[in-house]
This record gives structure tokens, sequence and C-alpha cells, in this order.
């Protein structure tokens, strides 16, 4: 298997294990709607803008369906046979006659059903192709200016709340080093129900995921890849309320990461599984197609419990997010799955052990690019110990061959960092990359030793956890799963399918409901 002497038949049986749990989810998501993949398949067909209290129109006009026929049949039919039977001339229009109540809705049969599906098609295969011409100018950029030199990829987060104080402060970084810009949204967004419209100014602690502030980043950092001579992406957040809305951008717009957890949103979050597990399907689908990689959050986890003993649920939550991928049709080079330097240093031997969770989480996903987490639990405001704790970190990413690698900050938990702070970050991360870059190649555990013996246990808690959640009777929708994330599984949070924000957007499927996106998406399957 590698350096770990892992037994194959104990991986073979944890991914056996994932895609049995996962796959009752799965058909739960095929089975359910909501109003953000409604409103997302709008934005694919060219709906945007908002009115003049900023409530974006597609929410106007998949509201406007909702009272009118219901969410269930979904918004394509009713959107398009209002077209067709010329109650607007374009989605604009129609979107503001349903937002003045000047419109009804119905539900077509017959040719007239057959011609709004052909119609909706259209248009949202329209945007969708619009997703795979932005996909093949990325790889075209890369050809022509050259990609970041090795891995791990260097990952630096910019957010002051201001997008034009973003954008120097996010070039400012790639020219220091960073490989990958994370715009980190404005505290709270993933509770809104809409997408705010244009380039905004106001954030807080983050700014706000825009298409505009999508476009705008996206065109300042090509312009530093073509002064750097090597691409620089972007990253930043599907998930919350619009994941796959937000998805659906971040396609149109050519971002190349998005943080996108199947159960981030609903851990940390509070919002309805249901919900989330229906969001996050499509809008992984969306990723796969846009060649977006995904970023999970597994490393959340670990601020919340403990990260010796719960470092099983990390594990678990890898191999759940890695087959929800692969099902939505991501591939092993888009699965940045994540996992953190969080284990209390006073801990004996807590280097060893990260080093046996980071080594056990490269091993059992050799192809995947990996997204490793810096110390965030455990910073106590004393710089000289956090530039320390985060020199391990990186060492412990060359050690065990991490794919991208999110930069620490010694003043984690102190105060926004400053760009002199990020500076030392990117010298610490630098420092340690050139000494000892390429350290894995002759870093090889004792087959018996301290190293092996914590990895083993940990991939064998994780196979008897999920062993428990497979055999639970799985009394939320026939999900084990769905019940282990009420009994507080994972994170320590306890969230019950019938609860939580966003539940009332949720819709089981009607025999004839139509999203010409997912049909699309999944190939006409």
């Amino acid at each position: 298997m590698g350096k770990l002497t892992l037994d194959a038949a104990d991986v073979r049986r944890a991914r056996t294990l994932a895609r049995q749990v996962g796959r009752p989810i799965v058909k739960t998501a095929q089975q359910h709607t909501t109003v953000s993949v409604e409103r997302a398949t709008l934005r694919l067909a060219g709906l945007g803008g908002a009115d003049a209290e900023g409530t974006p129109w597609v929410n106007r006009l998949a509201d406007a369906v909702r009272a009118d026929v219901g969410l269930e049949h979904g918004v394509a039919l009713p959107v398009w046979d209002a077209l067709l039977r010329g109650e607007a001339e374009d989605l604009l229009v129609l979107a503001q006659k349903a937002g003045a109540g000047s419109v009804t809705f119905r539900i077509p049969e017959g040719r007239d059903l057959t011609r709004a599906r052909t119609a909706s098609r259209k248009a949202v295969g329209a945007g969708i192709k619009q997703i795979d011409r932005r996909r093949v100018e990325r790889e075209r950029i890369i050809a022509k200016v050259g990609d970041a030199p090795r891995k791990p990829w260097i990952y630096l987060i910019v957010a002051t709340g201001d997008i034009h104080e973003d954008i120097p402060q996010a070039q400012a970084a790639a020219r220091e080093g960073a490989d990958v810009i994370a715009v980190i949204r404005s505290t709270g967004q993933s509770l809104l129900d809409f997408v705010p419209e244009g380039a905004t100014r106001e954030g807080f602690a983050g700014t706000y995921a825009t298409q505009e502030n999508f476009r705008l980043m996206r065109a300042a950092l090509d312009e530093t890849s073509r002064e750097l001579g090597r691409y620089v992406r972007l990253t930043n957040y599907a998930s919350g309320l619009c994941m796959p809305e937000i998805a659906a951008l971040a396609g149109l717009e050519r971002l190349d990461m998005m943080l996108n957890d199947s159960m981030y949103g609903i851990l940390f979050r509070d919002i309805n599984p249901i919900r989330t597990f229906v969001d996050q399907r499509f809008s992984r689908q969306v990723h796969a197609r846009a060649g977006i990689i995904i970023n999970t959050g597994e490393d959340n986890y670990l601020t919340t419990a403990d990260a010796v003993e719960a470092a099983h649920t990390v594990t678990t939550s890898q191999l759940l997010n890695e087959y929800f991928a692969k099902e939505a049709g991501l591939e092993d080079w888009q699965l940045g799955l994540g996992h953190a330097f969080e284990i209390d240093p006073a801990v004996p031997d807590s280097f060893r052990m990260e080093l046996a969770h980071a080594l056990l989480a490269r091993e059992l996903f050799p192809k995947a690019p990996l997204k490793w987490m810096p110390p965030t639990r455990h910073m106590t405001g004393d710089v000289f110990r956090g530039y320390l704790l985060d020199g391990f970190f990186n060492l412990v990413g060359a050690l065990t061959d991490q794919g991208i690698l999110l930069v620490g900050m010694m003043t984690e938990a102190v105060v926004t960092p400053w760009l002199s702070d990020r500076d030392l970050a990117l010298q610490n991360v630098r420092y340690v990359m050139d000494a000892a870059g390429n350290l894995h190649e002759d870093f090889h555990p004792t087959p018996d030793g301290f190293i092996n013996t914590r990895a083993k246990q940990v991939l064998g808690e994780s196979i008897q956890l999920l062993e428990d959640i497979k055999a639970h009777p799985g009394t939320n929708y026939g999900a084990g799963l769905l019940d282990a994330i009420a009994d507080g599984t994972f994170g320590l949070m306890k969230r019950p399918a019938d609860k939580g924000r966003g539940l009332d957007g949720v819709a089981r499927k009607a025999p004839d409901h139509y999203n010409p996106a997912t049909e699309i998406l999944e190939g006409d399957k």
C-alpha cells in the first residue's frame, strides 16, 4: 500500500462501508429538490441581477412559481411555458412581472410540456456550455503562462470585506509565493437564502461571494499570473443555503477551487441535513463539469472535538466525502479532502500522531491532492510559539506529501492578519519547503513503530464507526448516516434530519419533476 503497513483488505472494507452508508443519502438527494437547486438552474439560463431592494430576480421568479404550482415539479417547465405563452419576452422581464404578481404559472401538458422541456434545456444548456468554455480557457491559460512549479500548492486566505482591498492584497500574496488565493466569505453569508448582487465593500471578517466579486478577482489574478509566469488559482465557498447557485457562478466565472463539504453546513451552521445533501450533490455535479477542485471541511471537526479521540471521525468523513464526490462525477484530482494539525501540543508524542494521521490520509487517497490545514485551536496569542507550531505543521506537510497547504498565521486568534503577518507566514513555508520539500522521499516509518500503529488504530476505529452507522436501523429517510449526524457523531454537533435552517426550501420531487441542468450534468442518465 505504501509507507504504512496498512492491510489492503481493511482499506477495501472501509471504502465498501462508506459506499453502503452513503448510498441511501444519494437516493434521498435524488428524490428531492430545493429552492437553491432551482434558482441555480435559472442562473445557468442567464437570469441575474436584483430588484431595487437587493432581492435577486432568481429568488423573485422561483418564489412566484412555487406559490402558484409548488416546487416539486421544478421551475423549468412553468417558467418556459410562460415564456412560450408570451407572458414576457425574456427571463428578466418574466421575473419582474412575477415579482409584481402580474403573471400566473401552470404545469404544462401535452405538446406545451414538450415545447417547454425543449426550450428550457436549450437555455440552460447554453449556460453549461459557457462553463465548458471557461474550463477550456483555464487549461489554455495554464498552457500559455505555466503552472505552479511544484506541490504542495501554497494556499493563502485574503478577505478584508472590501473586494477592492482584497485584490491588491491577493496580488501581493501571489508575488510572495502563494499559489492559491482564497477569498473567505463574510460572516453569516452561508445563512443567507439569496446571493448578494454586485461588487461589495462591506463584508464582516470576509467578503461577500457574488458573481461580480468573482469576476473582479479572477481578472486581477489572471493579470498577476501573466506577470509571474505561473497560474494563480482562486478559491471561494460553495456552501450554505445557496451552495448550488454559488457553484454555478463559480463555474461561469472560472474559479478553480471551492470549499464544498458534504456535512459542514449541517454541523456548524445548523442547516437542515436533507437540504444540504441535495444541494451538495447538485453543486458537485457543477464542479465536476467545471473542472473545479473541491476542498472538504474535516478540519472543522477538530475545533470542537478532541483531535486525538476524534481522529477516526475525520477519516470516516473523508471516506464519505470521497464516495459522495465520485458519485457526483468528480475525479480523484478534484478531491481536496481536508484534515488538520490540531492536536494539543502538550500531548506527549503529538507531532508523531500528527504525522500518523497525515500519512494515513495520504495513503488512503493516493491520487487526491489533500488539503492540509494549520493549527488554530491551540494558538494562544504567543506569536513565537505560534510561528514554531506553523513550522512543525509545514514540516508534516513536507514529510507526507500533501497537495494543498493552507498557510498558518502566527497571529491566529489574535487579530485579522496584517500583510506583514502573511509575508512572515509565507517565509516560514518557503524555508521548510526549500529545505525539506522532498523529505517525503526519505521518510519511511518503522513497520511496527508508533506511527504505523497509530495509523492502523485510526483506520480500525473508522471501520468500526462505519459498521455502527451501517447497522443503525435508519429511522430518518432510511439512512443510518442521518441518525449518526443527529446523535452528534461528527464534531459533537447533534443535527436531526427534520430540523435546521432551510428545511422549508426542500421539496420531494413529483413524478413529472424536470430539471434540464440535472439532465445535462448527469448525461441524460
